[in-house]
């Protein structure tokens, strides 16, 4: 599975946003496919930064409505991703 193939875009939200603020931690959206070891080498080579702990929540897609049809959201699958202590935060992660 290819670096670029494994993070799929990053997360930002409140939550994502505090983490990196206090714990240093980046959040993305993975393939479901990828184990932790790969996400962090992805994000390792990309980034250039070193990563601590990977950890991975996976999610179920959910059911939506349109009238009569119905249909499915895909599952997917999220990582959090702790840097080591004094490593710089990639700049697209920093606050304005």
């Amino acid at each position: 599975m290819d670096k670029y193939d494994i993070l799929r875009a990053p997360m930002i939200t409140e939550k994502s946003t505090a983490l990196k603020e206090t714990d240093s931690v980046l959040t993305f959206k993975v393939d479901r496919r990828a184990n932790k070891q790969q996400i962090k080498e992805a994000v390792e080579r990309l980034l250039n930064v070193k990563v601590d702990q990977v950890r991975t929540a996976n999610f179920h897609g959910k059911l939506k409505r349109m009238g009569r049809s119905r249909g499915h959201r895909p599952d997917w699958k999220k990582a959090y991703v702790k840097l080591k202590a004094g490593q710089k935060l990639p700049e697209f992660f920093e606050t304005v």
